[in-house]
């Protein structure tokens, strides 16, 4: 498998320009997955990559070749798309070996790979059936089979399981997984989906505005992330943020009316006055009322079996998530008083978004 390099990419429609000067290397076999928000540029970077959208600037590697230039279908990369893109007039034999027969390949070759890939698949039982008569999880595997038949450097998917539901979702998430394990595939993946995110990649990368917001493991990004927006992108239910100040040589902060002294914030007190504190809502504890750092009235309790979430009114314009035990007494209506976990505490700088310190 190959290696992909990205040096400085741009990418620009006239004078408005959406991705800017992006560097990034992906190792050979490394599942690497773009994540951000709808609009942020991960399926255009993509794209770019595919040979499918123009290079505006910059320079893309791939097995240490410069491939700028290079038509999508001499890169030998295979991308699976978000809507199958299935022939309906075939069957799903003809569909997995339809662009090796357009490269004039052997049919005994083209045989062994189409049975080799619906094996790992497991769809072998729908090999002569057509696209209509299969499931949206099966016509998934059918595109990743065709993908798979090319012996492709690198793997491409574009969001590919937005379309299913979500038991499907899970499964095909798990079955994907499983294909990287055994295929050891160099392989870039688009989602908005941070739990596909997490469980599937090796590293993720960020995006926000055309720009790398942070590169890293997935829980490198959970426990530090390098600014508010990632803080808030990573972690469901997502971080709390909640706006302050330090003040005084100890680390004094405000917190809703309450003054509260943290512990090893010196570091940041000359730099900055203005802050924003993130704390996941795993770390904050239940405590009494002369203990707490925030207190409110627990609007919703999300009982989700093994897990157990409340949300109270602090008098902040988002409500605060907690995560209580899974069988803890908790009733909407009542007060609720809470504080963080020592090493716990993400300072953010408020004017810039960027990490100060974790205390």
């Amino acid at each position: 498998m190959a290696g992909i390099a990205l040096k400085k990419i741009q990418k620009s429609y006239g004078a408005l320009r959406v991705i800017h000067d992006i560097d990034i290397e992906i190792g050979s076999g490394e599942f690497l997955v773009l994540v951000g928000p709808s609009g942020c540029g991960k399926s255009t970077l993509l794209r770019m990559i595919a040979g499918l959208e123009e290079i505006s600037g910059g320079e893309l590697n791939i097995d240490g070749h410069t491939v700028n230039e290079l038509p999508p279908a001499e890169r030998n990369i295979a991308m699976v798309f978000q809507d199958y893109a299935l022939y309906p007039h075939m069957s799903v034999r003809e569909n997995m070996s339809f662009g090796l027969k357009m490269r004039g390949g052997n049919q005994n070759d083209i045989d062994k790979r189409v049975n080799q890939a619906a094996d790992i698949l497991k769809i072998q039982d729908y090999l002569d059936r057509r696209p209509a008569q299969l499931s949206g999880g099966q016509r998934q595997r059918v595109a990743m089979g065709r993908a798979i038949v090319r012996e492709p450097a690198a793997f491409l998917f574009d969001e590919p399981l937005s379309n299913l539901d979500a038991a499907l979702r899970v499964e095909m998430r798990l079955e994907i997984a499983k294909l990287h394990n055994r295929m050891k595939a160099t392989t870039v993946y688009v989602t908005h989906d941070q739990v596909e995110a997490m469980t599937l990649a090796d590293r993720i990368v960020v995006m926000n505005g055309g720009v790398v917001e942070q590169i890293g493991k997935p829980l490198d990004l959970y426990h530090k992330p390098a600014s508010l927006f990632v803080a808030r992108f990573i972690g469901s239910p997502t971080m709390n943020t909640l706006p302050t100040t330090i003040s005084g040589s100890g680390g004094t902060v405000e917190l809703l009316g309450r003054t509260v002294r943290l512990e090893g914030s010196d570091a940041v007190d000359s730099l900055v006055k203005n802050i924003v504190l993130g704390i996941r809502p795993e770390d904050l504890i239940r405590c009494p009322a002369e203990e707490a750092w925030l207190s409110g009235e627990l609007m919703v309790a999300e009982r989700l079996g093994s897990q157990t979430y409340g949300y109270l009114e602090v008098g902040h314009s988002k409500m605060l998530s907690v995560e209580f035990p899974r069988d803890a007494d908790i009733r909407v209506g009542e007060t609720v008083h809470v504080r963080g976990r020592r090493g716990s505490l993400h300072l953010f700088n408020e004017a810039t978004q960027k990490r100060l310190a974790y205390i």
